[in-house]
C-alpha cells in the first residue's frame, strides 16, 4: 500500500531505542503530558508481564492468530525478537490517524524500517544511552539474566545503534528528565510544522 492512498490527519510518532536506552520511560512521560497522544498499543505474542494489562500495554494473542494477521496482510510491520513475535495491526493504525489522533509507536530498528516505507511522512526517533559503558551498565543492573542473555542483548543494541543514521532525531538518555524533555520538543516542533498547520492558517489565505 503506498503512502499516498492514506489520508493522514493525525501524525505519528515511532520511537526505537535498544534494552537499556530508557525508551519506555521517556515515551511514558511523553503520552502523559499530551492528551491528544495516543499509544499504538502492538499484538504480541509473548505472555503479559504481572503489571501488564491486555489492551493497555499490548494486545497478548496466540501465534496462531499472529501468524493468521500477517497471511491476511493486517500487520503493518511485524518483528520476532528472542522467540516472540511483535506487530502492529494496520487496521488499527489507520484508524486513529484517519480520526485525526497522533499516535505514538514504541518499535524496534526493523519495525521503523517498514513503517517508514508505508508512511514516510511519520517522525522517526531514536532513544540512546550516552555511552557504551553506560549501555552495559544499564543492561547487568537488571540482574535476573544470564551472562549469555546479557552479552546477546548489548549485542544486538549495538546493532540497533548503527541504524540511527537514517532516523530523524536523535535523544541522548544522559539524564531522564532531559531526555523527556528533549522528546517533548520533537513533539511541539512538529505539531507546528507549516504542513501540519496548513488547515488552521488557511482562512488567512482566503
Amino acid at each position: 500500500m503506498s503512502s499516498s492512498s492514506l489520508p493522514l490527519e493525525g501524525m505519528f510518532i515511532a520511537v526505537t531505542g535498544p534494552s537499556g536506552s530508557g525508551k519506555t520511560s521517556v515515551c511514558k512521560a511523553l503520552l502523559g503530558m499530551f492528551p491528544q497522544l495516543r499509544f499504538s498499543v502492538s499484538l504480541t505474542t509473548r505472555p503479559p508481564r504481572p503489571s501488564e494489562a491486555d489492551g493497555r500495554d499490548y494486545h497478548f494473542i496466540s501465534e496462531d492468530e499472529f501468524r493468521d494477521r500477517i497471511r491476511r496482510g493486517d500487520l503493518i510491520e511485524w518483528a520476532e525478537n528472542y522467540g516472540q513475535l511483535y506487530g502492529t495491526s494496520r487496521e488499527d493504525m489507520q484508524a486513529a490517524l484517519r480520526e485525526g489522533h497522533d499516535l505514538l509507536l514504541d518499535v524496534d530498528t526493523r519495525g521503523a524500517r517498514a513503517l517508514k516505507k508505508v508512511l514516510p511522512g511519520g517522525i522517526f526517533v531514536f532513544v540512546v544511552p550516552p555511552s557504551i559503558e553506560v549501555l552495559e551498565r544499564r543492561l547487568r543492573s537488571r540482574g535476573s539474566e544470564t551472562e549469555e542473555t546479557i552479552r546477546r542483548r548489548f549485542d544486538n543494541a549495538l546493532a540497533e545503534i548503527r541504524e540511527i543514521v537514517w532516523y530523524d532525531y536523535v535523544v541522548m538518555n544522559d539524564e531522564l528528565d532531559a531526555a523527556i524533555d528533549r522528546l517533548r520538543a520533537i513533539y511541539v516542533a512538529e505539531l507546528c510544522r507549516r504542513e501540519r498547520m496548513m488547515v488552521k492558517i488557511k482562512p488567512f489565505f482566503d
